[in-house]
């Protein structure tokens, strides 16, 4: 019987790998790859990176005016190198993340945006292979609103935790959106001190919720489900767009042979009585609806301050090579 990975492939679901680690992404035959400061981080202490960093270091070194400036280029050109490298493993796109201080700067999320599908161009990679990942505040929505639509820039709207950040990214245009499953259960388990079934699971709910929204409203936005904590999430998600998995999880499912349904179908979604808002030229609207959610502002605000602390550990390791 085939493996529980390639019978999740055969539902429809894309499979993503969420990994910087080359030799990961090589062994499971994924169509993406999704990176972050955090994976960059992992990966960039593995002494087979070395070569990665010290390039990257050089190159920082000969781009900026003074130590800041070059750490900034250097972390700029290491991320675009690890996607180059990715992208010579796998078939399709790699998502690079816009730092996360930019969160709340819709005009500076741009710029950096820009600078990294330029920094791209110049080692020979189309910006049609790349999905820049900024975070789902109204500021990020905006600045994936304009990238897709004034530079034909696909973007990956990150750290998502509500059907409203979902509806706005939808209605920005967005290429795909990353809902946090796991994250969000993380949250619910901490609150109400009990366990959840893969049914009962309210990051599965949400991505479900999601999924049928898009469909019955036609939006060709792509939902893939992110930071999984288990198999059973990521099989009651069978179905979905994209998935985007952990090597561990990867692994699980690799080396299982249970039995996986497809869970999720867009010819269902059209019968579903559901409401349809709208938030794009509504940010009053949008930030009160999504600060009803007290999950989704927590989760919110953790993922953004974690990626950006990640960031700054990576930059403080950078800066130690450029003033050796």
């Amino acid at each position: 019987m085939s493996s529980s990975l390639d019978q999740l492939k055969a539902t429809g679901t894309t499979v993503v790998c969420d990994s910087g680690d080359f030799a990961t992404i090589a062994k499971y035959k994924p169509q993406d790859a999704t990176t972050n400061p955090s994976l960059i981080l992992a990966a960039s202490k593995k002494p087979e990176y070395a070569k990665l960093i010290d390039a990257a270091v050089e190159y920082g070194k000969k781009h900026g005016s003074n130590t800041n400036e070059q750490v900034d280029a250097t972390l700029d050109n290491l991320l675009v190198q690890f996607g180059k490298e990715i992208l010579n493993i796998i078939p399709g796109k790699v998502s690079t993340e816009v730092d996360a201080r930019f969160s709340f700067d819709t005009k500076k999320s741009v710029e950096k945006a820009l600078h990294i599908i330029e920094l791209y161009k110049e080692v020979g990679v189309p910006k049609e292979r790349i999905l820049i990942k900024v975070a789902s505040t109204w500021e990020g929505i905006k600045a994936a609103e304009i990238l897709q639509s004034q530079h034909g820039v696909n973007c990956n709207l990150t750290l998502m935790f509500s059907l409203v950040q979902a509806i706005a990214a939808a209605e920005a245009g967005a290429y795909l959106i990353s809902p946090f499953v796991g994250r969000i259960l993380d949250w619910y388990k901490a609150a109400t001190k009990k366990d959840y079934s893969a049914e009962e699971d309210p990051g599965v709910k949400s991505v479900q919720s999601i999924f049928n929204y898009y469909k019955k409203f036609g939006y060709k936005t792509i939902v893939m489900g992110a930071s999984f904590r288990n198999i059973g999430e990521i099989t009651e998600l069978a179905g979905c767009d994209y998935l985007t998995i952990s090597p561990n999880l990867l692994e699980d499912l690799y080396n299982s042979t249970a039995s996986v349904p497809q869970k999720l179908d867009a010819s269902g979604a059209a019968a579903l009585n559901l409401e349809k808002k709208t938030y794009i030229n509504s940010e009053a609207d949008f930030r009160f609806d999504f600060n009803e959610e007290q999950m989704a502002v927590e989760k919110l605000r953790e993922g953004i301050s974690k990626f950006a602390a990640d960031a700054v550990t990576l930059k403080d390791i950078l800066r130690k090579k450029i003033e050796a």
